[in-house]
C-alpha cells in the first residue's frame, strides 16, 4: 500500500502546506533536528509521516518522521517529538521523493521507533508477529494516532431527513356470499273443460212417428270426455351475476417536513493568536 505526497493525493491541499511545511522540529530537550519539508498519506488520505530535512553538522538527509509522535504546536510553529535523539535519527533510512514508501521501508522506519516508543511508554519491546499481508496501521497505533493533547478534534454534527417507507397492514376485504329467501309468485292461465247440457225442443217433435219406425231403447249412453289443466310449478338455477375479484396500486407522494439542526463553528479567541482554518483530506483514524 504505495505513500503519497499530500499535494499529489490532494491538489487543494495548500492550507496545509502554508500551516505545517518549514515548522522547525525538535526533541523533548529542545535540540533542533531539522525542519519539516511535507507529508505522505495512506491511499485513504490519513497522515501516516512528515517527512524531515534534518540539519547536522555531519549530514544532511530527510528521514519520515511517524505522525504519532509529533506534537504540533501551531502557536509557536514548531514540532516536537519526545525521546528521538540524533543516533536515532542517523539509524533512520534516508527519504527521496523518487522513492517509493512500501511496507518493507515503513517497517525500516517502524523499527528505530518502536524502541523509542517502548521506553516512552515504559513498555518493553515485543516482537511483531503480522507479515506484508496481514499487517495494519491499527498494530502500531502509539505511532500513528494523531497525538489528542496538542491536535484535538472537535466533530459539528448535522440532522438529516432521511425518507424510508414500511409495507404495513392496513386492512383486509373478505368477499363470501350468503343465501337470502323471498316468496315469489307466477301465474299460469289453466284450461277447464265443462259440459253443458242443453234441453232444446226438436223440430221433428211436433210430427208424429209410427211407433213401428222408432224402437225404444234403454241404456243408450252418449259420452264425452272433459279435460282440464293443471299447474307445474318447480324451481331451476340461473348465474345471475359474476362477481370478479382483483386489487389494484395506487401511487401518491407524502412530503414531511421537520426542522432540523445543524453545528457550526464558533471560534472565540483571546488576544491575537494566530488561528488558520484548513481544508484538508480526513486524517483522524487508521
Amino acid at each position: 500500500m504505495p505513500l503519497h505526497k499530500l499535494e499529489d493525493f490532494n491538489p487543494n491541499s495548500q492550507d496545509f502546506g502554508d500551516d505545517i511545511k518549514s515548522m522547525k522540529l525538535y526533541t523533548e530537550g529542545g535540540e533542533d533536528i531539522g525542519t519539516v519539508r511535507d507529508a505522505l498519506v495512506d491511499p485513504e488520505g490519513h497522515f501516516r509521516y512528515l517527512v524531515i530535512e534534518t540539519g547536522f553538522e555531519t549530514a544532511s538527509k530527510k528521514i519520515l518522521l511517524p505522525i504519532g509522535l509529533a506534537r504540533i504546536d501551531y502557536n509557536t510553529h514548531r514540532v516536537t517529538v519526545d525521546g528521538l535523539t540524533k543516533l536515532q535519527v542517523e539509524g533512520l533510512p534516508e527519504y527521496n521523493e523518487q522513492l517509493t514508501v512500501d511496507y518493507d521501508y515503513e517497517e525500516q522506519v517502524r523499527n528505530v521507533y518502536r524502541p523509542l516508543v517502548a521506553t516512552t511508554q515504559g513498555n518493553e519491546l515485543t516482537t511483531p508477529t503480522y507479515n506484508q499481508d496481514s499487517y495494519s496501521y491499527e498494530n502500531d497505533s502509539l505511532l500513528y494516532n494523531l497525538n489528542k493533547p496538542n491536535q484535538q478534534t472537535l466533530k459539528l454534527y448535522e440532522e438529516r431527513l432521511i425518507a424510508s417507507k414500511n409495507r404495513v397492514k392496513t386492512g383486509e376485504v373478505a368477499v363470501g356470499k350468503h343465501v337470502e329467501t323471498e316468496t315469489a309468485k307466477v301465474s299460469v292461465a289453466l284450461e277447464k273443460e265443462r259440459v253443458v247440457i242443453e234441453r232444446v225442443s226438436s223440430v221433428e217433435g211436433e210430427k208424429g212417428l209410427n211407433p213401428g219406425e222408432f224402437n225404444f231403447q234403454e241404456g243408450e249412453i252418449a259420452r264425452i270426455e272433459v279435460y282440464e289443466e293443471t299447474p307445474e310449478i318447480h324451481k331451476e338455477a340461473f348465474v345471475r351475476e359474476e362477481i370478479r375479484i382483483r386489487k389494484i396500486v395506487e401511487h401518491n407522494t407524502v412530503e414531511a417536513e421537520e426542522i432540523i439542526r445543524r453545528e457550526e463553528l464558533d471560534i472565540d479567541t483571546k488576544g491575537q493568536p494566530d488561528v488558520n482554518q484548513m481544508n484538508t483530506v480526513t486524517h483522524d483514524g487508521m
